[in-house]
């Protein structure tokens, strides 16, 4: 039987090379709580990126509703404001509180334009279909 003081001490590369194995442990179970973090924080911001387009499209085609009176012309420019995310023209409408155009409107009434979106994931992991994004802006007739 050895006495105490004959054992060997251990330095500090001794005691590092037998940490490593739980650190690599350590991160193993911390790493994937990470990555999901990451992508989460990505998909949440893609989509508030996307919102924020489409909300201004929409205000941008409801302001050239309200003062051209012309539904093509309305439609192109919040198509061409939501330009960064290919928004088909058929996304977006027009809403009259009153009759069908604003020509022959009261001061109280408005045009409402809503522009509608599918954005997808990037990371696919919360599913392949996407969410329904849409922005909608509200102005009076005659701006």
């Amino acid at each position: 039987m050895r006495s105490r003081s004959s054992r060997r001490p251990r330095t500090l590369r001794t005691r590092l090379l037998g940490e490593r194995g739980a650190a690599v442990v350590e991160f193993a179970l911390v790493a994937p709580v990470l990555i999901l973090l990451l992508i989460g924080i990505v998909e949440c911001s893609k989509m508030f990126q996307a919102q924020s387009t489409l909300s201004a499209a929409a205000r941008e085609g409801v302001r050239v509703m309200a003062l051209t009176n012309s539904a093509g012309t309305a439609r192109t420019a919040a198509v061409n404001a939501a330009s960064s995310l290919g928004v088909p023209a058929g996304s977006v409408t027009f809403t009259f509180s009153r009759g069908t155009s604003c020509s022959g409107a009261t001061p109280t009434d408005t045009v409402t334009a809503r522009v509608t979106y599918r954005q997808t994931f990037v990371s696919g992991f919360l599913g392949r279909t996407g969410v329904d994004l849409s922005g909608t802006a509200r102005m009076r007739c005659g701006g």
